[in-house]
C-alpha cells in the first residue's frame, strides 16, 4: 500500500507540475479544467488516447462518454475494470469544438506523460487512435498495425539514458469505432489479445 501512496503523491505532484507550469495556457483557458488521469497507479497496463472530450472537460476524468462506456465494455470482455487499469491522454485539456491536439500541444503535453509513465512503470501501452501511437511510433499507420505488440524503449527524460522497456498495442480510438460497425469489432477482436500479451511479459 505503502507503494501506492508514493505513486498517487508523485502523480500528484505531475499534475500539480502542469499547473504552476500554465502548460498549453490558451488550452487551458478555453476547457473547464485539467483532465490528469485515473486508475490504478500499480497497473501493468496503461491506456493512453488523445485529448478529453465534452464529457471527460466536465468531470475532469478521462474516457467518461460514449466512447468511455464502450472502453468500459471492452474491458468487462477481457475481465478488467477501470480500477485494475490506468487511463490518461496526451493533451489534458479539451481542444476547442472537439478539434484534433495540435502538434505543438501535443510536444507541450509529451514530458509530463513521460513522467507519468515513469512513476507507474507499465509493462503495457495501449494508445488509443493515432495521435496516441504516434507519440510512441511516430512512422507508421494505425490501419495497418492495430492490435500488433511492438516492444519498444521508452526514453523517460530528455537527454537522459534513462528508458523503459515496454510494449506498446496500437488500438483504433472508441470513439470511432462507434461510428464504424466493421472498426467496432476490429477494435474488440485487438482488446481480445491483451490479457495473452501481458501474461506474455509477466
Amino acid at each position: 500500500m505503502k507503494n501506492d501512496q508514493s505513486k498517487l503523491s508523485k502523480l500528484d505532484d505531475i499534475r500539480q507540475q502542469i499547473l504552476d507550469e500554465k502548460v498549453c495556457s490558451e488550452l487551458a483557458a478555453s476547457a473547464t479544467q485539467l483532465v490528469f488521469g485515473e486508475g490504478n497507479p500499480d497497473t501493468d497496463i496503461v491506456f493512453i488516447g488523445e485529448a478529453p472530450g465534452k464529457n471527460e472537460d466536465i468531470q475532469g476524468i478521462p474516457f467518461v462518454g460514449a466512447a468511455g462506456k464502450f472502453l468500459n465494455e471492452m474491458l468487462e470482455m477481457i475481465d478488467l475494470k477501470r480500477e485494475d487499469i490506468y487511463i490518461t491522454n496526451i493533451v489534458k485539456y479539451r481542444p476547442p469544438d472537439n478539434r484534433d491536439p495540435l502538434p505543438d500541444e501535443k510536444k507541450a503535453f509529451l514530458p509530463y506523460l513521460q513522467r507519468q509513465l515513469e512513476v507507474i512503470q507499465p509493462k503495457v501501452v495501449v494508445t488509443l487512435g493515432r495521435h496516441s501511437m504516434n507519440c510512441f511510433l511516430p512512422d507508421l499507420q494505425i490501419s495497418q498495425v492495430h492490435g500488433q505488440p511492438k516492444r519498444v524503449k521508452l526514453s523517460l527524460k530528455q537527454n537522459s539514458a534513462d528508458t523503459l522497456g515496454v510494449v506498446i498495442l496500437p488500438l483504433f480510438h472508441p470513439a470511432a469505432a462507434l461510428y464504424n460497425g466493421g472498426m467496432r469489432q476490429t477494435l474488440i477482436d485487438d482488446f481480445a489479445l491483451l490479457p495473452a500479451i501481458t501474461k506474455k511479459i509477466k
